[in-house]
């Protein structure tokens, strides 16, 4: 087989990201993440390139809070830090040297600091992401050891290695233990994780522990339960869908994202969600999960819990309307008399108008 030489004549700028990050972070962050954080390196590369959350959103046609999400998973990997002003935007963004993992540890090697650090204030408010205590690594080797001679947790290591199709490390065999002896789940619920993940195109042992995190935190314990809360999230994703007007293929991963946060974080019911959808193809033209999130974020910030309450949202919206086209009208009305001044003015009653809004 005859050998390929490949040569660079080019003297282009370059963005260097190390192997380390591309082994061991890359495979299983969510890749709007991975933009996110190519994009934080490339602006290192020049200072003179103006940086905002704003900026950033804008450059990847997403929202601020997309970006504050990306920020802070990247932030739990320890691959950045952030600082905050006083009322809570983010002032500086220092960029840590990727920790270096090995299969027998994932604890961190090295920290160097790099600031890039916002021109502008962001208008987001940052967003609360979920910590937990819990990890593999609260195991002690006395009790994996110990695990490992129970032949139940023997046959799941097996299983899971057929379905990830390689040799467990020592790291990946940890973690499924964690899940069998910290978050109690049984052998029958792990194959099911491991099988779930699979599915979905993720072999990745960070994903599949992210999913089990979650599945601990909704009270998941047995297989029947998992199976249910699948098919019901899948049931609410494909109605939101079809209030887009999209059809014929999955969710990606940023659409899931987003509908997760709607359903969990805003807590919103499923009316409320198709509402913001129809909205948002009735102004935009076409499907926009990021336009549909401003219109939530919105309503989750006014404290919207019904359908009522955006009907009354409406109506107060389109009464400051009527009194702003009022006093813009009463204030350019000629100071010079002439036969139209004895025209009568019609006078709203804008408590009336407002009612007639709440019934319709």
């Amino acid at each position: 087989m005859a050998m390929i030489t490949l040569q660079n004549s080019r003297n282009a700028e370059v963005t260097v990201l190390t192997n380390n990050f591309i082994d061991n972070y890359m495979p299983g962050a969510n890749g709007e993440f991975v933009k996110v954080y190519i994009y934080l390196l490339r602006l290192l590369s020049d200072t003179s390139v103006p940086f905002s959350l704003e900026q950033m959103a804008d450059h990847f046609f997403c929202t601020e809070r997309d970006i504050i999400r990306a920020l802070k998973y990247w932030e739990k990997e320890k691959l950045l830090t952030l600082t905050y002003r006083n009322n809570e935007d983010i002032a500086d963004i220092i960029l840590n040297v990727p920790p270096v993992k090995s299969a027998a540890s994932d604890t961190p090697v090295s920290t160097a600091p790099v600031t890039k650090t916002e021109t502008q204030t962001s208008s987001a408010p940052a967003q609360p992401v979920k910590q937990t205590a819990r990890s593999a690594t609260a195991l002690s080797p006395d009790r994996v050891k110990e695990l490992k001679q129970n032949d139940e947790i023997v046959q799941l290591l097996y299983i899971a290695e057929q379905y990830l199709g390689k040799t467990l490390t020592p790291t990946e065999m940890k973690k499924i233990l964690f899940f069998y002896d910290e978050l109690k789940f049984s052998p029958d619920l792990i194959e099911y994780l491991i099988e779930y993940s699979v599915s979905r195109g993720h072999k990745s042992m960070r994903y599949i522990e992210t999913v089990a995190l979650a599945w601990a935190d909704e009270g998941i314990t047995t297989v029947t339960i998992a199976k249910e809360a699948n098919s019901r999230y899948a049931k609410e994703y494909f109605t939101i869908f079809k209030s887009m007007g999209i059809s014929g293929r999955n969710p990606v991963d940023t659409e899931i994202s987003l509908m997760n946060t709607w359903l969990n974080d805003y807590g919103f019911t499923m009316d409320i969600i198709q509402e913001a959808c129809s909205r948002t193809v009735l102004s935009t033209g076409q499907p926009s999960f990021q336009y549909a999130d401003k219109i939530l974020s919105g309503w989750k910030d006014k404290n919207v819990r019904t359908l009522a309450d955006i009907r009354l949202l409406d109506a107060q919206h389109q009464r400051q309307k009527l009194e702003k086209n009022t006093q813009r009208k009463a204030a350019s009305k000629p100071a010079a008399s002439n036969r139209f001044n004895n025209f009568h003015q019609r006078q709203y009653d804008f408590n009336e108008y407002e009612k007639k809004l709440l019934n319709q």
